[in-house]
């Protein structure tokens, strides 16, 4: 089982220390301990780069996380896709956990030119604004903006040739906190009809207690509307390794948003209690996926938002999913008020993924943390307005263990980041 992992803020706090102590010549023997703690946290992690192709004429590289308990990430800096995840099981082997593409030609294919199966966002970096804005369009400071409709009547994941699309630039490092990588990207005003020119920071970073930490930050030159969020699908017993109906999920929310028929939250923040959306518990996925419920007809499946409980700033728990054959374990804690869970319903056969199996519906599931869907058209629910001279900031870990290790429950919820809109 794996330990929980230290907070930003504490191994800051170690390596600040660590520095002074050394800077002064003057190393005391606890301190000397610190310090050597530091060092091997940054030397047992690693990131290298290798060239994948190129896309909208620019060069595409992709960056490997590794650290010394046998997971490994790749991140290519194409839409910023997480492409895949290597993680133990209880027997110490090693399978990929997330959905993605071999190469980076698919991505490009699956973004301009998708097949029966849609856009999918394997992976990716979602913005301006992930999930849906009703009928394209929201209202903001007395001023009406209008946005392409590429999901039926609705603006999905920002539109078109949206952040998911983009070549971001990347500068790897590898410290105290383990592997890490930044990913930098200028949203120009007016694209895809958002006003307000954002400049937005995601950085990745692998730690040794097997967590991808996931740190996003924005900034405006004028009033706009955000909502990040990452689009990874995760399949516990191995990506291609059929349906998730048998792997247990708990969300940490009494409530969520019902949708109608264009999947845009009517507004209500209704109960889990007594629904198939009650995972209050864990259950398995399956469990409930066939139930005659109206809700899971118009979806196909889940592909709802649930109201996380949350505890006060910082980082909380939002969910945990096990794989009980392998004993692989995903926890998510996020800053966010919300988590979009997603079964893959819209995935159709049409696709073949990095081991070179099909994939079909509920062959994965997301846990997108974030703001609501349609935020800016419901004045009852979070902020997703961003203004100039307030910066925004989010965080959300994903941490793989095995057995459902439950002590690091809520080790999280004093952390000092709040990912608060003002």
């Amino acid at each position: 089982m794996q330990k929980s992992f230290l907070t930003r803020g504490r191994l800051a706090a170690v390596g600040v220390a660590s520095a002074a102590i050394v800077a002064a010549g003057a190393v005391a023997a606890g301190a000397s301990d610190r310090h050597r703690a530091t060092d091997v946290a940054a030397t047992a992690t690693s990131i290298t780069s290798e060239p994948w192709g190129s896309a909208n004429g620019q060069s595409v590289n992709l960056y490997t996380l590794k650290n010394s308990h046998g997971m490994t990430v790749t991140i290519t800096n194409y839409g910023g896709i997480v492409q895949s995840i290597d993680v133990p099981d209880r027997h110490g082997n090693v399978a990929n956990v997330a959905l993605g593409f071999p190469n980076l030609a698919a991505y490009v294919q699956n973004n301009t030119a998708p097949g029966a199966s849609g856009t999918t966002y394997f992976g990716a970096i979602i913005g301006r604004y992930a999930n849906r804005i009703a009928n394209g369009q929201f209202t903001l400071n007395g001023v009406t903006y209008t946005l392409p409709q590429n999901n039926g009547t609705n603006t999905l994941h920002g539109g078109p040739n949206a952040w998911n699309t983009k070549v971001w630039a990347a500068t790897p490092s590898n410290n105290a906190q383990g592997a890490h990588l930044t990913l930098t990207y200028t949203d120009p005003a007016g694209t895809n009809g958002f006003p307000g020119t954002v400049h937005a920071t995601v950085e990745y970073t692998l730690t040794q207690d097997n967590a991808l930490r996931i740190e996003y930050g924005a900034t405006t030159d004028a009033p706009t509307v955000i909502n990040l969020t990452n689009h990874t699908y995760f399949n516990l017993a191995g990506e291609g390794s059929g349906t998730v109906y048998g792997q247990t999920m708990m969300i940490n929310a009494n409530g969520y948003t019902p949708v109608n028929v264009n999947l845009i939250p009517t507004g209500v923040i209704a109960p889990v209690a007594g629904t198939p959306f009650d995972f209050r518990t864990p259950k398995t996925i399956g469990q409930d996926i066939f139930d005659g419920n109206d809700q899971l007809v118009v979806a196909h499946g889940f592909d709802h938002n649930w109201v996380l409980n949350r505890t006060g700033p910082g980082l909380s728990l939002a969910a945990r999913a096990t794989d009980p054959a392998s004993g692989r374990v995903l926890t998510t804690w996020t800053t966010e008020p919300g988590v979009q869970f997603y079964t893959g319903n819209f995935l159709v056969g049409d696709l073949i993924g990095t081991s070179g199996k099909t994939y079909r519906q509920s062959s994965g599931f997301t846990l997108e943390t974030q703001h609501f869907p349609n935020s800016p058209n419901q004045p009852n629910f979070p902020s997703t307005t961003l203004n100039p001279g307030t910066p925004f900031h989010s965080e959300t870990v994903y941490q793989f263990s095995v057995g459902g290790d439950n002590s690091n429950h809520s080790a999280h919820s004093g952390d000092r980041h709040s990912g608060k809109r003002h």
